[in-house]
């Protein structure tokens, strides 16, 4: 087994020593206190938790620079924060917060500097994991017959920073339908095992967050490589690390981490306690799948339609929204060929077309689709509700439309008269 060396001699006397500049030392510490594997020798608990300075971050994605990974992490972009490649701790969105309602969304000062003090990105991690367009195959016409070639695929290693609990519970669901499902998506697998997941505690809820009514969050259970709880303090600027498999232990090597003391400990559970207790939304859970199968025709349908843009909004910044479209163009010669998958939406009129017509026509019909499919018939499909409780739906609907209301304003005014199964009482 590789044991990972953190600056930390495992007998013998205390050792200064340099690591970028910083100077630490470390009391004599044997391995077998900072880390334990499980039987099969590939989770990691930490034994106590780490605790990783504000001024090691540099460190920190050198150490990642230096695994060969692509860091992926928050930062601004045209006044919202959003995931994209960043080279240094100083490009996250140090300071700033995030104020969500329906269909507002805006940046704000915090009073520190906390590097990952937002609720919730502009967008979710699908788009690096299931991507938006696709090149599936190219053709050729040759003098031998057609000639069909597949590109290369995308093997670099990137490493998420900031991902949260609910993020991650929307990853463990694209990997029930688009790993474990009937057919494996290669593209998806791929670019899965290449990603090193960097979770962050989720210490602020945004106003339109309902991931604790999911069970989907705010804390980090499961999922994730190396999880870090950032502490901000007039004195401190700190995180608490927590490291989950072999690969994330890696990134540890060589840099000097310091034991984690009970009021760091007592201070980072609170936070997430904190979180948990504020959240923006809710949403009853209890027998919502036979709800909305019983209220197919509610007249609340024809109110949401009214509102309702068919954007595809919704269906865009959604973690598990993976519907799909093919495409295929060609040259002006006619000598080669393209097949494309892009992502599609059920707001759609083209998503439903069958058999030289459209299924789902109306506004009403389409948001009928999408949410009793996210709530309910996904429940059916694959053992598991279809929303994590992230709220993107709600912030980026440019109307306002809120999910968790429409739910509650069926379940308030009681069931109507007809029902997927017939009408009510047959």
């Amino acid at each position: 087994m590789h044991v990972p060396r953190l600056g930390i001699l495992p007998d013998g006397p205390a050792q200064p020593f340099a690591l970028g500049g910083l100077y630490s030392t470390f009391h004599r510490v044997c391995f077998r206190q900072f880390f334990q594997t499980s039987e099969v020798g590939q989770r990691w608990e930490l034994e106590p938790k780490l605790v990783l300075d504000r001024h090691q971050f540099d460190t920190f994605f050198e150490s990642l620079h230096k695994h060969g990974y692509e860091i992926i992490g928050p930062t601004l972009l045209d006044g919202a924060v959003v995931y994209a490649p960043v080279d240094s701790p100083d490009e996250l969105p140090v300071g700033w917060t995030d104020e969500q309602q329906g269909g507002v969304y805006r940046l704000k000062r915090r009073g520190d500097q906390a590097l990952f003090g937002y609720s919730a990105a502009a967008h979710s991690w699908k788009k690096f994991l299931f991507l938006p367009t696709l090149k599936l195959f190219e053709a050729y016409r040759t003098s031998g017959g057609p000639e069909i070639r597949h590109p290369q695929p995308d093997v670099r290693r990137r490493a998420f920073l900031g991902v949260r609990a609910c993020e991650i519970a929307s990853m463990e669901i694209q990997d029930r339908i688009l790993i474990h499902g009937t057919f494996q998506d290669t593209a998806y697998v791929q670019a899965r095992n290449a990603a090193l997941i960097v979770a962050v505690q989720c210490l602020q809820s945004g106003g339109t967050c309902f991931c604790r009514s999911m069970n989907t969050g705010p804390e980090v259970t499961r999922g994730y490589d190396l999880l870090l709880t950032e502490i901000t303090g007039p004195q401190k600027h700190v995180f608490i690390v927590d490291v989950g498999t072999d690969r994330g232990a890696g990134i540890l090597e060589g840099i000097a981490l310091a034991k984690a003391d009970e009021a760091d400990l007592k201070h980072a559970g609170d936070l997430v306690d904190e979180a948990a207790a504020h959240m923006g939304r809710v949403l009853d859970q209890n027998g919502i799948k036979e709800l909305l199968y019983r209220n197919y025709e509610h007249p609340r349908w024809e109110e949401v339609a009214k509102r309702c843009l068919t954007c595809t909004n919704c269906t865009i910044v959604c973690p598990t929204c993976f519907c799909t479209t093919i495409e295929d163009v060609t040259d002006l010669p006619g000598g080669k060929a393209e097949r494309w998958r892009r992502w599609d939406s059920c707001f759609t009129l083209d998503h439903s077309y069958l058999h030289g017509g459209c299924v789902r026509c109306s506004g009403l019909s389409r948001y009928r689709q999408w949410m009793t499919h996210k709530l309910a018939t996904w429940i059916d499909q694959f053992g598991t509700s279809g929303c994590v409780g992230c709220g993107r739906c709600i912030t980026w609907c440019p109307v306002g439309i809120d999910i968790t209301e429409e739910t509650a304003a069926i379940r308030s005014s009681g069931d109507a008269s007809s029902s997927i199964f017939g009408k009510k009482g047959e």
